[in-house]
């Protein structure tokens, strides 16, 4: 695959959204997934990451295991894929850009779910 458009890696996201179990597409249904080129200077600090590429993906909300039902929610919950990193990361690996996008998404919407990585990994074999 090498169409890389914004349009064309958006619905390869999407793809890989629909792939995912249905338990866990229920689950993350409300989660908003947004593609950025790169995550914003601000995030990139404040996670003290320095290589604009060094950050694929990003979970931004309250994850399930720390959610309550009295909690006021400022925004609602996003995972961020970041298109520019993710790029990189495929062209230097050996891996489909649709499985890089997978294993991005599949990551982010772990930590919603507050899982552990070998959780994660479960999940990306089901998918």
């Amino acid at each position: 695959m090498t169409e890389t458009d914004l349009e064309s890696f958006v619905a390869m996201a999407g793809e890989a959204y629909a792939r995912l179990p249905l338990p866990i597409r229920q689950l993350s249904k409300d989660i908003l997934i947004r593609v950025d080129e790169f995550a914003h200077e601000e995030v990139l600090a404040h996670l003290e990451i320095t290589d604009p590429y060094g950050l694929l993906g990003l979970y931004h909300g309250i994850d399930l295991l720390r959610k309550s039902g009295f909690d006021t929610v400022p925004s609602q919950d996003m995972i961020f894929l970041y298109r520019q990193p993710i790029l990189r990361f495929w062209q230097t690996g050996s891996d489909s850009l649709e499985r890089v996008i997978q294993h991005v998404l599949v990551h982010e919407i772990g930590h919603h779910f507050g899982l552990s990585d070998e959780d994660m990994h479960g999940i990306e074999e089901q998918s």
